[in-house]
């Protein structure tokens, strides 16, 4: 549906199904200026709506490198719900290779049953389709990653807005659930909320 990637989503303690990290969702997305690095986040973001400290900022957040939106509203997030676990945020094209990889291993079909039909999307299962031999989470990533390398920013910021910072993942919990979904369906600018993708569980934000 970060360059510096938070706790991974899997091994953190949940009652619910192993969570993967998210995904572009089945929606066009906006070409952001650069895919799959990782810039600083900008000086131009907009204010950040709670503090968590002195400095007025949430290490955990500012861990996961976003910008304008999305990083905004994991601030309001956080602040509304203070034990939310925010498991991926922006991505350089090793983390988007190696978070497609370790759903590819599940199912081989999960990249076009869970993103957007694009040029770049279509070539990464292209790939697995006709690697059918290549069954590990790192031999897909490599893959996979050689698929983003040879593509243009303009087609990887079609793939998922994780490469550009507009989009992070939360881990699902039972407890307060309702309540947190709500919010994050609130939060200025956003763009798509998934419970699900693929068929797997998570909750995945994008702006």
């Amino acid at each position: 549906m970060a360059g510096s990637r938070p706790p991974g989503p899997l091994g953190t303690s949940t009652s619910t199904s192993a969570i993967d990290e998210g995904t572009l969702a089945r929606t066009a997305s906006p070409v952001p200026g650069s895919a799959g690095v990782n810039p600083p986040v900008a000086a131009s973001s907009p204010p950040v709506a709670a503090s968590a400290g002195a400095s007025g900022t949430d290490p955990q957040i500012e861990a996961l490198d976003l910008r304008g939106n999305a990083r905004s509203g994991a601030y309001a997030l956080k602040k509304a719900h203070p034990s939310v676990k925010f498991t991926s945020g922006r991505r350089n094209k090793d983390d988007q290779a190696r978070a497609m990889a370790s759903n590819v291993v599940h199912n081989r079909k999960w990249i076009e049953e869970t993103y957007v039909s694009t040029t770049i999307s279509k070539a990464c299962q292209k790939w697995v389709d006709d690697n059918p031999d290549k069954k590990t989470q790192d031999e897909i990533a490599a893959g996979l990653l050689s698929v983003m390398n040879a593509a243009t920013d303009a087609d990887l910021g079609k793939l998922s807005k994780h490469l550009s910072g507009d989009a992070f993942d939360v881990q699902p919990v039972e407890t307060d659930a309702e309540a947190i979904k709500k919010t994050i369906r609130g939060l200025s600018g956003l763009d798509k909320f998934l419970e699900k993708e693929g068929g797997l569980v998570r909750w995945h934000a994008q702006f």
